[in-house]
């Protein structure tokens, strides 16, 4: 029996199934659950899904109705967690990416556990993984599930719809090298199954508010700053330069993209204060230039060679400091 087979026959012997995903939620993890949520439902079996936290707002075109979040509803997550009798970790390789208030309900879970994930090293604390870093995406690897379950019959637009965003949001708008040739053949399947895709780039790109278009000007003429001795280029923003802005989750999700496309530029850093920390965004360019190990060993973070984020709890000009004394270690001189 392949993986695939065992989770789809761990899914019709459940009867309460929850869905997580990380916190500070993107368009994969939002993707993936829905997509899986959709594809149990035509399974004709009922699950629920819980995230830590609310996901951006440039996100809620989709129907996000069915997610419970653990810091608006705690207790119905906490109940949630003590009936289940499986849950997906989709997204995540970790206990604590899912915040300390819902990695507590995940540990003491008795029930079995699957985790469904493309990034490094993932932990064992469940009973089925399906760990594929060289993968573009959970969601593509939710498209594996329904396909090598055998249920591609089963695949239609509403199941398609969040698993082409979480693709397309993972991969850059596809322009990262986690696209593999396979890629583009879950695309076609899901585009046969009656995505409109065009819908989804314009859903997804034409909703910017007067605010996020100005703080992001902002961040770009005022803020924006390249070591061009090794062509990295770093943005930082305090927490009173987000609230001039009326900041809102996801406002500046895409800034590292932008300055990565900045002519000569190899790798972007972002950083913002939020919640007493700084949360840090690095992407790079090519096998070359990976980020990861820079995000680890330095910023308490991981993630994909050229996509990672990171954390620091020092002030928003000593982590600026810090990034500009361990860029060297990991960048060769232009």
């Amino acid at each position: 029996m392949n993986i695939y087979k065992q989770i789809e026959a761990e899914i019709q012997s459940a009867s309460n199934i929850v869905i997580t995903a990380h916190k500070s939620a993107d368009g994969d993890s939002i993707g993936s659950s829905l997509g899986l949520l959709y594809f149990i439902e035509k399974l004709g079996k009922k699950a629920t899904i819980c995230h830590p936290d609310k996901a951006p707002d440039f996100l809620y075109w989709l129907d996000t109705s069915s997610i419970i979040l653990m810091e608006e509803s705690p207790k119905a997550v906490t109940s949630l967690f003590e009936e289940a009798d499986l849950i997906f970790c989709l997204d995540y390789n970790a206990t604590n990416r899912v915040g300390p208030e819902m990695q507590v309900l995940l540990e003491e879970a008795t029930c079995k556990k699957i985790m469904i994930d493309h990034h490094l090293n993932p932990e064992d604390f469940p009973e089925i993984i399906v760990s594929e870093p060289t993968v573009s995406s959970t969601s593509e690897l939710i498209v594996e599930l329904i396909e090598q379950s055998g249920h591609l019959n089963l695949l239609d637009e509403k199941i398609g719809t969040p698993l082409y965003l979480g693709i397309l949001t993972d991969t850059g708008s596809f322009r990262f090298n986690s696209v593999k040739p396979r890629t583009h053949e879950v695309l076609a399947k899901l585009l046969n199954s009656g995505v409109e895709h065009h819908l989804i780039h314009e859903k997804l790109s034409d909703n910017n508010t007067e605010s996020r278009l100005r703080l992001q000007g902002f961040a770009m003429s005022e803020k924006l700053e390249i070591l061009y001795d090794y062509n990295v280029a770093i943005i930082s923003l305090s927490k009173e330069e987000l609230a001039k802005y009326n900041y809102k989750k996801g406002d500046t999700d895409s800034l590292a993209n932008l300055v990565l496309s900045i002519k000569g530029i190899k790798a972007a850093i972002v950083f913002t204060e939020r919640d007493g920390i700084m949360k840090i965004s690095f992407r790079s360019k090519g096998a070359e230039n990976p980020v990861n190990m820079l995000a680890k060993e330095n910023f308490n973070g991981g993630g994909h060679a050229n996509a990672s984020g990171g954390m620091s709890d020092l002030s928003v000009t000593e982590t600026l400091e810090k990034l500009k004394e361990v860029i060297p270690n990991y960048f060769s001189k232009a």
